[in-house]
């Protein structure tokens, strides 16, 4: 069965502009939402995890890492601006936004030692892993009841 429509638009919507309307605002929004997260991957090796967050134009001291229950929260502010002047022009262009990440640790963390670097726009953080604690095998008693 053929769909139809009493309208002037088409009853096949694959055929409708609409959908292609608004694709440059999903782009957009796609892009803004890239400026104010940040791209971030983590690696678990023998001895710790590390965690590499992407963050270029950004400033070591407009960066903020903090852990609260467990919780590691990396925020900051990205300020870009460019200026361009000729005999015939000036052009000048800002954009500002804060972001923020959180990554929830396991629990073999040992919090008392994470590390952070920053070089060539790149945050790296390494979380030691506490080691377990050697422990001798104790019996436990069964009792009757």
């Amino acid at each position: 069965m053929e769909a139809t429509s009493d309208h002037k638009t088409p009853a096949d919507k694959s055929q409708s502009v609409w959908p292609h309307l608004f694709e440059p605002f999903r782009t957009a929004a796609a892009s803004v939402a890239n400026f104010f997260s940040p791209s971030a991957d983590a690696a678990n090796a023998e001895n710790a995890y590390e965690i590499n967050m992407e963050l270029p134009g950004v400033a070591p001291e407009d960066i903020d890492v903090s852990l609260h229950d467990h919780v590691l929260t990396i925020k900051g502010e990205k300020k870009n601006s460019r200026e361009e002047k000729t005999k015939t022009y000036y052009f000048t262009e800002r954009s500002y936004g804060a972001f923020q990440r959180s990554f929830r640790l396991p629990g073999d963390v040992d919090a008392s030692d994470i590390g952070a670097d920053f070089n060539d726009g790149v945050l790296t953080l390494t979380l030691p892993k506490t080691s377990p604690a050697k422990r001798e095998e104790e019996k436990i008693a069964v009792r009757r009841g």
